[in-house]
């Protein structure tokens, strides 16, 4: 991966999960990673265990200003930034329509929604300037499939995959990448939370079942480099036994 070396990343939601999995994947790779999350503390063990590639940043994507902030924050301590990946996500509240906590539900709108376009709009302006720079969304089946209890994160989902493709429409003829990753049920902590909840076929499947944070943390690598070219624009998924070929993971 000699194409990552060098660069730097901001990754959303890093203090678990695929966040920190493709944190420690890109820091292998040799990119410095700007790791952002309300988790402090599970930041700064993060970033301990990683070294001086990675900067630890208490950040909130639900308010542009706390994304700005950390956008400019990481151009300062690394002098450029090359890919956001927007990560961050919430999965409650998971309840039918009817019972659902309308702040709860605005909630998730303001994470997995908005959150995405204060990414985008902290970095566009200036990776447009620079004619060059990479734009990366965890989205989700859910993103195009309804599911009972899941009418917040599958609108919300939604959004940001249509959010997406306006960025790559946007972005593309002025030097952007902007891709999706659909990684399929991974096995995190959002998956308890699934589980727990006891709604929908989701909740119904074995731990098992669930691919390791691992894989959608090499994908998301892989995006970064001129072997996806052919897919900027596109949503990938890790169901795809042509992307897991790309990976090596066909026979995992």
């Amino acid at each position: 991966m000699g194409e990552i070396s060098g660069k730097t990343v901001v990754i959303t939601g890093a203090s678990r999960g695929i966040g920190a999995a493709a944190a420690s994947a890109f820091a292998e790779a040799g990119a410095n990673v700007a790791i952002l999350a309300r988790s402090k503390d599970a930041l700064m063990e993060l970033a301990q265990e990683i070294g001086p590639q990675a900067l630890a940043i208490s950040c909130d994507v639900s308010s542009f200003e706390s994304v700005q902030s950390a956008v400019q924050q990481t151009r300062s301590h690394f002098g450029g930034l090359d890919v956001l990946i927007n990560n961050a996500g919430v999965i409650e509240p998971i309840a039918m329509l009817d019972t659902t906590d309308p702040a709860a539900w605005g909630r998730a709108i303001d994470v997995n929604l908005k959150g995405v376009y204060h990414g985008m709009r902290a970095v566009m302006p200036r990776m447009i300037s620079e004619k060059k720079g990479t734009i990366l969304t965890i989205s989700s089946g859910a993103a195009h499939n309804a599911l009972e209890g899941w009418s917040a994160y599958c609108s919300s989902k939604a959004g940001a995959a249509m959010l997406t493709a306006c960025a790559d429409r946007e972005g593309r003829g002025k030097g952007l990448r902007v891709m999706g990753l659909s990684p399929g049920t991974v096995a995190t902590g959002m998956q308890k939370e699934i589980r727990a909840s006891g709604i929908n076929p989701v909740s119904q499947l074995d731990w098992s079942d669930h691919i390791p944070a691992e894989w959608p943390a090499k994908a998301l690598v892989w995006m970064c480099t001129s072997k996806a070219d052919a897919y900027i624009g596109q949503e990938i998924s890790l169901r795809d036994p042509e992307i897991l070929a790309h990976l090596g993971l066909a026979n995992d």
